[in-house]
C-alpha cells in the first residue's frame, strides 16, 4: 500500500470558510494570494516543484457536492495537481463536516450500522469513507518534517484473522505515533520483511536516507531478522518487559512469590548505568540460586532472563531507545479491542490492510480526551506531539491538509539503496 494513488495529485488546503473559497474559485487574484501565503507558511504540503512556479490550469467540477476545484499546471514538469479545501473530503465523497463525528467514533470500534442508524447513508458508504483514509501514506501524513522522523523504533506483531485464517499486522511505533501497520500472512521472516517494508518505503519517500539506528522487538527471530534484512546498520534491543511477562504468566498461581521476584527484577531494570545493571544482574542471580536450592522450572526461567544480561545492556549505548516495548503494546491495546469488537476481518486481505492503516491513522490525529487535555492544554493529539504544531483545530481538517499529496510529496534526494 505505499504506491502512489489519485490522491497524491490532492493538494488539500485549509480556507478560512466555504464563502471565502467561493471567493477564491472566482477571483484568480484572491487565490493566487491565498496559495502564495499557504506555501510560504506550509511548502512540505505542495510538490517539491512548486517552487519553480505554476499556471492556473481550469477547474474539475463536483455536480454532486455542487463545488469548483481549481487546478494548477506546474512550470518545471507540466504536472497538474487539483487544490482540494479541507472542508471537502477526498473524492469528493463528502463534507468534513458531515462525516467528522462518524469518523470519530470509528477510532472507537462503533460498527458501521451504528452510524448509519446514528448519521444515515448506508453501512457501504461509511464503510468506504473509512477505509479510504489508509490509502494515505502513515509516515508522510504523520511525520511532517524529515528531521522528525524517530530513530528509535518499538515494534510488534498483532495477531488477528481473515476469513479465519491467521494473520499478523506488522506494527511499527514511536512517539505515542502509529508510523507502519501492514498485514501479512505469517510471523515468518520473509512476510514480515515485506510487511515491515512498508514502513521503510515510507520512511524512504520522506527521507531516502533514512536509517533507523535501534528496534526494540521481542525475542521472535523472524521480528529481529526482519528488520536486519531491512535496516542492516540497525541495533536489536531486546524488550526487558516481555522477558518478566514470560515468566510472569507461567507461574500465575505463586502470586506472593512472583510479587517478591518482581520487586527485584525491576530494581535491576531501573539501573542508571550499564555497570549498575551488571552489578544487579549479578545480585539476581545469586538471590536466585539461594532462594531456589533444588532445580525448578522458576529457577531455570529466572536465570535465563539474567543469561539475557549482555543483550539488555545493549540499550545503555542508546540513550534514547526504548528498552520495553511498553509503547507499541499500549496502541496494540487498541488495535485488539476495535478487532475484536468487529470479530476480526472478513473480506479480502487488500481491504483488511487498508482497514489496518486507516486505524493507525486515526490514532494519530484523534483528538486527546478532555482529561489528557485538561492537564496539559498545549497537548492536542499524538500527531502534533510528535510535530509540534498542528494545522487545523478541528481533528479531521488537521487530517486531511497534513495528507495532502496523499502524503507522498516528491523528493530528489539519492536513497542510500
Amino acid at each position: 500500500m505505499g504506491s502512489s494513488n489519485r490522491g497524491d495529485k490532492s493538494i488539500c488546503l485549509a480556507f478560512e470558510s466555504e464563502g471565502e473559497y467561493a471567493k477564491s474559485m472566482e477571483n484568480e487574484e484572491r487565490f493566487r494570494k491565498h496559495l502564495a501565503w499557504m506555501y510560504e507558511e506550509c511548502p512540505e504540503l505542495f510538490p517539491v516543484e512548486m517552487k519553480g512556479g505554476y499556471n492556473l490550469h481550469g477547474f474539475t467540477e463536483s455536480k454532486k457536492q455542487q463545488i469548483k476545484i481549481r487546478r494548477i499546471e506546474l512550470k518545471s514538469n507540466g504536472e497538474v495537481y487539483q487544490i482540494r479545501p479541507s472542508f471537502m473530503m477526498p473524492y469528493m465523497v463528502g463534507k468534513t463536516a458531515d462525516v467528522d463525528k462518524a469518523l470519530y467514533l470509528m477510532r472507537y470500534g462503533v460498527p458501521y450500522h451504528a452510524i448509519s442508524y446514528v448519521f444515515g447513508r448506508n453501512d457501504m458508504y461509511w464503510y468506504r469513507v473509512h477505509v479510504g483514509l489508509g490509502r494515505a501514506s502513515i509516515v508522510g501524513t504523520t511525520v511532517k518534517d524529515p528531521a522528525k522522523l524517530p530513530l528509535d523504533l518499538v515494534a510488534d506483531e498483532k495477531h488477528t484473522r481473515v476469513l479465519g485464517e491467521k494473520a499478523y499486522i506488522a506494527t511499527t511505533a514511536a512517539k505515542g505515533c502509529i508510523l507502519g501497520a501492514a498485514l501479512t500472512e505469517s510471523a515468518s521472516t520473509e512476510a514480515l520483511s515485506a510487511g515491515y517494508g512498508e514502513f521503510k518505503q515510507e520512511a524512504r519517500e520522506l527521507f531516502p536516507n533514512y536509517c533507523p539506528q535501534t528496534v526494540n522487538t521481542d525475542g521472535w527471530e523472524a521480528t529481529q531478522q526482519a528488520w536486519k534484512e531491512l535496516f542492516p546498520t540497525i541495533t536489536i534491543i531486546l524488550c526487558f518487559l516481555h522477558s518478566w511477562l514470560k515468566i510472569r504468566d507461567r507461574f500465575k498461581r505463586y502470586k506472593e512469590l512472583l510479587n517478591t521476584i518482581g520487586e527485584q527484577v525491576w530494581e535491576v531494570y531501573h539501573a542508571k548505568t550499564k555497570a549498575q545493571f551488571s552489578q544487579r544482574i549479578r545480585r539476581l542471580r545469586e538471590w536466585t540460586k539461594a532462594k531456589f536450592r533444588r532445580n525448578s522450572l522458576l529457577k531455570e526461567k529466572l536465570l535465563a532472563l539474567c543469561n539475557k544480561a549482555p543483550l539488555f545492556n545493549i540499550a545503555f549505548d542508546f540513550p534514547s531507545a526504548y528498552r520495553t516495548s511498553n509503547m507499541v503494546d499500549r496502541l496494540m491495546n487498541y488495535q485488539d479491542r476495535i478487532l475484536y469488537a468487529m470479530q476480526y476481518f472478513h473480506g479480502t486481505r487488500r481491504s483488511a490492510n487498508l482497514y489496518v492503516r486507516s486505524m493507525a491513522l486515526l490514532w494519530n490525529f484523534h483528538p486527546y480526551s478532555t482529561r489528557t487535555r485538561a492537564k496539559d492544554p498545549n497537548r492536542y493529539s499524538p500527531f502534533e506531539d510528535l510535530n509540534g504544531f498542528r494545522y487545523h483545530d478541528n481533528w479531521l481538517h488537521n487530517f486531511l491538509i497534513a495528507a495532502s499529496l496523499g502524503g507522498r510529496r516528491k523528493r530528489q534526494q539519492k536513497p542510500l539503496d
